[in-house]
């Protein structure tokens, strides 16, 4: 029995000898506050309680997305010389495999204005998802990346899509990723710095246009030109006002990319 519950008592038992209370049961009050703990532990239910308030409020420190990547790159929208069918014996229009990353803000997948790595640069030349893939799980174990966004298969039907998952925390909670354009000499599609925490919150879903890209890694102008390997390395420009991917004056994308939460 702590102090304040034997003083709380002692005055009850005066008050009852003074004749000043109707009968000897402690009002419930009275038996509240002699029941009740110490002011120091009076504080800790509602300390406790805005914890468990702010903890509701907070997001995960985890979250997981699939990535849904859909082809707008038709012969409808970009006309001119458009790898259709019906160029026999020639690769038709794809895509490849995605990769990227999630990530801190900072760390570039690719970036305008910079010159290509050596495995952005392939990627967009062949294809290939190496070295690129080495560049990113050093990126992972450095810190600056969280996890890789990957998909085998080249999109070739464009009536389907491709997906991959990813995971993202609060420290990484940006996506990069990039395709490439196929055939083309060096261009791709990609989208970066995608934030999948807007007002502190993990968003439900969220879709963007791809852009077409060039990474400065062939001076190759169309479709089908011939390698022609820069040296040096150009940057990596938008295609904004490439005849290729402008129709009626307006530059369009070549796909779209929606992370849904999972």
């Amino acid at each position: 029995m702590n102090s304040r519950r034997i003083l709380v008592l002692a005055l009850l038992s005066a008050l009852s000898s003074a004749g000043c209370m109707q009968n000897s049961a402690p009002a419930p009050a009275a038996e509240a506050m002699a029941a009740a703990p110490a002011s120091g532990d009076m504080a800790a239910p509602a300390a406790t309680a805005g914890m468990a308030m702010a903890s509701d409020a907070a997001p995960m420190s985890t979250a997981h997305y699939q990535v849904t990547f859909a082809s707008r790159w038709t012969a409808a929208n970009h006309p001119l010389e458009y790898p259709a069918p019906e160029y026999l014996g020639l690769a038709v229009a794809h895509f490849s495999g995605l990769i990227g990353a999630s990530h801190k803000a900072g760390y570039s997948l690719f970036a305008e204005g910079s010159k290509p790595s050596a495995g952005l640069e392939r990627l967009s030349e062949m294809g290939k998802h190496d070295p690129l893939n080495d560049e990113i799980a050093a990126a992972i174990q450095s810190g600056q990346a969280l996890a890789m966004v990957e998909s085998t298969e080249p999109l070739k039907d464009h009536s389907k899509t491709e997906t991959a998952d990813v995971a993202v925390d609060t420290d990484h909670s940006r996506v990069s990723l990039v395709a490439m354009i196929a055939p083309s000499p060096d261009w791709f599609a990609g989208v970066k710095d995608v934030d999948l925490m807007e007002n502190g919150q993990w968003v439900a879903e969220k879709t963007l246009d791809v852009m077409p890209f060039d990474s400065g890694g062939d001076d190759g102008t169309t479709y089908r030109a011939d390698d022609v390997d820069t040296d040096p390395k150009k940057p990596t420009t938008s295609l904004n006002g490439n005849p290729h991917f402008t129709y009626n004056g307006k530059f369009l994308p070549v796909a779209t990319v929606t992370f849904k939460k999972i």
